[in-house]
């Protein structure tokens, strides 16, 4: 462990010789690396990352275009090893057999418990009438099967990760936009043979989210986190049965600009969160952590200057480092790694 944390600063030292970034800010401790996913690449803008940690090193997949929703979106991947990230290759676009093309959203990376890398997006005119898709690679992302429609109703992990419980159970945050903004989880219990739903976790005039994050306190014990549409702040609800049933949506402390959240929980138990800590705009972006998922303390401020940095996605890597990916100013993806042994978490957030 420590020779990879070793190596991997290393290739930080030479990332910030070779690559124009935004500066790291000395105060922000425990940032180790801060780079872009890629400088040059054959479409004017990005949203929407993912990232996913294989044996032979990171992937990040993303959409990318002429522009959000334009039907030449497709779905980009690239690799992290021991020379830096790929060049972003196309892995999934919109085509339909009658010619027809739609653009691709919000990719999702998982590896299955035997190791299968499954990529989930989807597809369609707008998130009101778009509908779930998966590929499956069996060599971490080298190679991946024919693209396979999800069932009608399910729509696949709508932007953040899922978790892998218990009995091979994969457990998903989803939603829908087409009747309001409104939070369902999905499940399969036999890698995908069968898959299943919750009701809706908002209905009616309950405040309309979308997007969920999960965080794990126990086997059974579950928190989502969700981006809200008009609450201002970020909503969340709790599970007491490995996330089968739920509490209504309720508002937390942390405000939200009506933008995409990610959150993960580490080995040890603690809780990371990124997220705008604004009411308007998507800047700043910080990465804050919480031992209960109640009380929550910034740790890292990972963009400030003016402008959007936005849809982040945060997973912890078997050498214990937490990585950070993000929409940078919907022109390129960028990549954070910190350290959690050296963050120092500030006040209270939410506090007077």
């Amino acid at each position: 462990m420590a020779g990879s944390r070793l190596a991997l600063r290393a290739v930080a030292m030479c990332v910030a010789v070779l690559v124009s970034l935004p500066a790291v800010v000395a105060q922000e401790a425990g940032m180790v690396l801060k780079e872009f996913v890629f400088t040059v690449a054959p479409f004017p803008e990005c949203h929407a990352s993912t990232l996913l940690e294989t044996p032979e090193g990171l992937l990040a997949a993303w959409f990318g275009g002429t522009r959000e929703g334009h039907p030449d979106v497709r779905i980009w991947l690239a690799r992290r090893g021991p020379q830096g990230w790929t060049a972003p290759e196309p892995v999934a676009d919109g085509a339909q057999p009658d010619g027809t093309r739609f653009p691709c959203w919000n990719p999702v990376l998982t590896r299955t418990p035997g190791g299968e890398v499954w990529l989930f997006y989807k597809v369609g005119p707008r998130p009101s009438s778009w509908w779930g898709m998966w590929r499956r690679s069996s060599d971490n992302g080298k190679n991946w099967s024919e693209p396979v429609r999800l069932p009608d109703g399910i729509l696949g992990p709508i932007k953040n990760k899922p978790i892998w419980l218990a009995g091979g159970r994969m457990l998903s945050g989803s939603s829908t936009e087409h009747d309001g903004w409104r939070v369902h989880m999905e499940w399969t219990e036999n890698l995908g043979s069968d898959w299943h739903k919750t009701q809706v976790l908002n209905p009616g005039d309950a405040p309309e989210a979308i997007q969920p994050a999960i965080l794990v306190h126990s086997p059974e014990v579950l928190q989502i986190l969700c981006r809200a549409r008009r609450a201002g702040r970020i909503l969340e609800a709790w599970s007491q049965d490995g996330g089968r049933h739920w509490s209504d949506l309720a508002p937390t402390v942390l405000p939200n600009p009506n933008s995409g959240i990610d959150a993960v929980t580490l080995a040890d138990g603690t809780h990371v969160l990124v997220y705008n800590p604004t009411i308007r705009g998507r800047s700043p972006l910080d990465a804050a952590i919480s031992a209960d998922g109640r009380q929550w303390r910034r740790v890292a401020r990972l963009e400030s200057e003016p402008g959007e940095f936005s849809y982040p996605a945060v997973i912890q890597t078997s050498d214990g480092l937490v990585h950070v990916s993000y929409t940078w100013k919907r022109q390129r993806i960028a990549h954070v790694v910190l350290d959690p042994q050296k963050w120092q978490p500030g006040e209270i957030l939410g506090e007077p």
